[in-house]
């Protein structure tokens, strides 16, 4: 096992490091006294990541999340064919928008308590809970202000291509956004926050929790939580004029209150100023991804597309942010400090470095890449089983599938790589910037890519649509 960097600490501090590292998941080896200079009360430490109980956590932890996908397929098979997806069609660019909220806010919020739980900064009960309540406090405030804009973003890119505009649809989509976003985004909040908890305690590094449980349930319950209120939302538009703006302007109101609450958390305080710019930009491109998929499914010869669709960009923003969660948990600990000038800069690194280097982080990269091919097969198998989606499962659609889907998390790895040891060197936490974007990248790439399968297998002539209907 690889040794990554040696210090000193005097013997009255080394107990204290001890507890704290060890509840890192961070084995610790005593070296020799060192002799003939003024620290000889000194001992040196050699830390390093169990790399062996990394992988055995993450296939187990990668075996709930296929549960999760497995669940989130069922879900979409039978919503498109509900009255307001196929009344509102806009209401499917909303889908990677809201599931993306997974990666702009829960995982980003699981990465930020796994950090802190790893470096010491929830020891104390006092310290616990205000990381607690000022986060759950934070998110509440970016879910509400990104649905809402994730609304008007649906209706723009609805709006554009068809030229009609329907005010009753359009205070539907804000206020199903905003509901959706708030609800959910309290639910898995609570839910992360006791993983951490919990992991702490029984000695699992949270990142390789947390993360992937936030992706899998974040999925389902947005997805469920979004149907439900949209199919309500939509059944008042008849009856009641005022039951959408009113569900708007309650959770709206809502949100000085708990913005104070953020404010008054120094940990939360920062990123409530500067954490807007990678929520709202990787907001955008989620919505890219969904116009990608609204247009896609709504032709009938694509409809199977719909069903792979959360599959695909699910397992890559999972990965990928547990990547991201390790990378700068190990920088927090290990590295320089944030933003300092590096006396040995670091270059660009090549897709060589990033996936064939001897350090702990490329052999994590390639634990989690090869995760990818048997997850998606488990996924393929089952939707088969179940006669679900509008598309036969032949050789050439699971090579076409395949070759998408280890593409998709093959750039998201190298990306992560890059970007993470980016915004460290300048300054910027990679735990409240990288998720957002690693995830909304791989819900474009993810709908792109398979997008493009289902145009290319159209165009050589494997055109089976009626599958599950």
């Amino acid at each position: 096992m690889e040794k990554h960097q040696r210090g000193t600490l005097p013997q009255s501090s080394v107990q204290g490091l001890i507890e704290t590292i060890s509840r890192a998941g961070i084995q610790l080896k005593w070296g020799e006294k060192w002799a003939g200079n003024q620290l000889q009360d000194h001992r040196v430490i050699n830390w390093e990541f169990p790399f062996d109980s990394t992988a055995t956590q993450l296939r187990e932890h990668s075996m709930s999340l296929r549960k999760g996908r497995d669940q989130v397929s069922d879900c979409v098979l039978v919503l498109q064919h509900w009255t307001v997806f196929t009344e509102v069609t806009e209401v499917f660019i909303l889908v990677p928008a809201l599931l993306g909220l997974k990666g702009n806010l829960e995982m980003t919020l699981a990465s930020r308590l796994s950090t802190a739980a790893n470096i010491g900064q929830m020891d104390s009960a006092k310290d616990m809970w205000k990381m607690i309540v000022g986060n759950l406090a934070l998110i509440q405030v970016q879910a509400t202000v990104v649905g809402f804009l994730a609304s008007i973003a649906a209706v723009i890119f609805g709006w554009i291509p068809e030229g009609n505009f329907r005010l009753g649809h359009a205070i539907l989509l804000c206020a199903s956004s905003v509901a959706t976003a708030f609800i959910a985004s309290l639910i898995l909040g609570i839910i992360m926050i006791g993983v951490i908890i919990a992991s702490r305690k029984v000695g699992i590094n949270p990142d390789n929790v947390a993360t992937p449980i936030a992706a899998s349930l974040g999925d389902l319950i947005t997805l469920s939580l979004l149907a439900g209120i949209s199919t309500g939302l939509y059944k008042e538009l008849e009856f009641n004029d005022y039951a959408n703006p009113l569900v708007c302007a309650v959770f709206v109101a809502l949100t000085p209150l708990w913005v104070l609450i953020a404010r008054r958390i120094p940990s939360t305080r920062e990123v409530l100023y500067s954490g807007w710019e990678p929520v709202i930009i990787a907001m955008a491109i989620s919505s890219v991804g969904g116009l990608i998929l609204d247009k896609t499914v709504s032709n009938p010869n694509f409809a199977g597309m719909a069903v792979f669709t959360p599959v695909i960009n699910g397992v890559g923003g999972n990965l990928v942010a547990v990547q991201a969660s390790r990378i700068s948990t190990y920088l927090h600990m290990n590295g320089i400090p944030m933003g300092d000038p590096d006396p040995n800069p670091r270059k660009c690194p090549t897709p060589c470095t990033s996936f064939f280097g001897s350090n702990v982080n490329s052999r994590s990269a390639r634990v989690l890449f090869l995760l990818v091919a048997p997850g998606h097969l488990v996924f393929l198998y089952t939707i088969n089983s179940m006669q679900g989606g509008h598309t036969t499962l032949t050789s050439i659609f699971i090579a076409f599938y395949m070759a998408a889907a280890l593409l998709q998390v093959l750039i998201l790895l190298y990306l992560a790589d890059w970007m993470v040891h980016w915004m460290w060197s300048r300054g910027m936490n990679p735990d409240n910037f990288s998720i957002p974007y690693l995830t909304a990248l791989g819900d474009l790439l993810g709908t792109g890519f398979l997008a493009l399968c289902f145009h290319v297998l159209w165009l050589i002539g494997d055109r089976d649509t009626d599958v599950g209907d």
